[in-house]
């Protein structure tokens, strides 16, 4: 019966599988986090940054959060809403070169660096 129980996880032994809960995660930065989100954050990423984006910027989000499966796009470092704006700023010259007139969503200045 008990290894029943720790067959599907009910026994005492179970202390192996377990997976750490929030506050016990590894590598959750300390010191060394602290200045790199500090750094993140003055090079223009972060969560303050993401809401300075417009919505073609969010819609790049969306299409690699739930198209791509690339996970949460709620807190990109300053590189990826570089690569971001990159990305919006092809849409819109596309568009701007096929229908002759700009996009229909105006492109928010961005501080980056």
């Amino acid at each position: 019966m008990d290894s029943l129980k720790n067959a599907i996880g009910m026994g005492n032994d179970n202390t192996q599988n377990q997976q750490p809960t929030t506050g016990e995660q590894k590598g959750s930065g300390g010191f060394l986090g602290g200045i790199g989100d500090k750094l993140n954050t003055a090079a223009g990423g972060g969560k303050e940054s993401e809401k300075n984006e417009d919505l073609l910027d969010k819609g790049v989000d969306a299409v690699q959060q739930y198209g791509l499966g690339q996970g949460p796009q709620d807190n990109e470092s300053a590189v990826e809403q570089a690569k971001d704006e990159q990305i919006s700023d092809y849409i819109r010259d596309q568009y701007h070169s096929q229908a002759g007139k700009d996009f229909p969503i105006a492109d928010k200045n961005t501080k980056l660096g």
